[in-house]
């Protein structure tokens, strides 16, 4: 049964988010299900709540795909898995030089945040060298934070790349608990949670976010900006499927433009004070839409993503001043 609700219950779901509640499952089912004649109504919510604590700030954030295309898991989604087919680059991670001249590009994009990411379960003693000795050098030269994406830590690595100056770990949950066993079967979602938690006890700030269109239901989409906002996590990207061929999600269907936008709506209602990011399969997903999604989200990737192609970055800047919106300076 299709849920009904009025423009004007929009804004009071906004202000219960602002009040501190938490969306009921079926508000947050009617967010997903509403007409798209009610996508600006609902936009407008999200952006009462969005610049209440974001004012018209974006925050830019740049992906350097430190390890390519040597992964072991089998994640459904990802064309660096073992079990993808797909043509990817293949190396090992990458040479300080090279992740000292990421970060420079990084600030020649108006990025605040540089991400390290290596595909793998997690890293190895050496790798965990290599990231330490670069994010040394890059917090005592340049105005960069630093989020690392190295896959599951131990208690030590994840100390480690606290004292190195690393602000932040991504370790997404990627889809409901529920729906976990049908994208992988390498690891587990508690595993996920579980290196949130160990990122959190040394002092950094816990990102994780959710890839959308993965054969999850509505209610699963509701219960991950649950599980998120549980965690604490502070930084949320939301992805949208990127289907690649060769890998077993390949021949998936994007999700419809509207839908995305509601899915927004929905994480930040949910989710009200964290940084929303709208992130991969943006470009692909919703396509001449993407403008919209910034009355709901924050923050943007900039660039290319680890295997796929992004929007231009004089685009990315472009769209964010035609909107009246600035881009946020970092603040260390």
């Amino acid at each position: 049964m299709k849920l009904e609700i009025t423009n004007t219950d929009w804004s009071l779901l906004a202000d219960k988010a602002l009040s501190g509640e938490c969306l009921s499952m079926e508000e947050g089912l009617s967010v997903l299900r509403a007409d798209d004649d009610e996508v600006l109504p609902l936009l407008q919510a999200a952006f009462k709540v969005r610049k209440h604590y974001y004012g018209k700030k974006v925050k830019l954030n740049m992906i350097i795909n430190a390890k390519s295309g040597l992964c072991p898991e089998d994640c459904g989604y990802c064309s660096q898995s073992i079990v993808s087919t797909a043509p990817v680059a293949k190396y090992t991670l990458l040479d300080k030089d090279t992740l000292l001249a990421g970060a420079r590009e990084a600030i020649a994009r108006q990025a605040g945040t540089y991400c390290i990411v290596a595909a793998g379960k997690g890293p190895t003693d050496r790798e965990l060298d290599q990231v330490v000795d670069a994010v040394k050098e890059i917090r005592a030269t340049m105005p960069l934070k630093i989020c690392a994406c190295l896959g599951i830590l131990k208690e030590e690595q994840a100390g480690r790349l606290a004292e190195a100056g690393v602000h932040r770990y991504n370790h997404n949950l990627n889809t409901s608990k529920e729906n976990y066993p049908s994208i992988t079967t390498t690891h587990t979602y508690d595993q996920r949670v579980e290196t949130l938690e160990k990122v959190k006890s040394r002092g950094m700030s816990p990102c994780s976010g959710v890839i959308i269109g993965m054969g999850e239901t509505d209610e699963e989409i509701v219960e991950m900006a649950y599980a998120l906002r549980e965690l604490d996590a502070d930084s949320i990207p939301i992805n949208f499927l990127n289907a690649i061929p060769g890998t077993p999600l390949g021949g998936a269907g994007r999700t419809p433009a509207m839908k995305a936008l509601k899915v927004l709506a929905l994480f930040r209602l949910i989710c009200p004070s964290k940084e929303l990011r709208a992130a991969g399969g943006r470009e692909v997903n919703l396509r001449s839409l993407q403008a919209l999604s910034l009355y709901a989200v924050n923050s943007l990737f900039v660039g290319d993503y680890l295997t796929t192609d992004g929007q231009d970055v004089s685009s990315d800047h472009q769209m964010i001043e035609d909107l009246g919106f600035e881009i946020e300076q970092c603040a260390l």
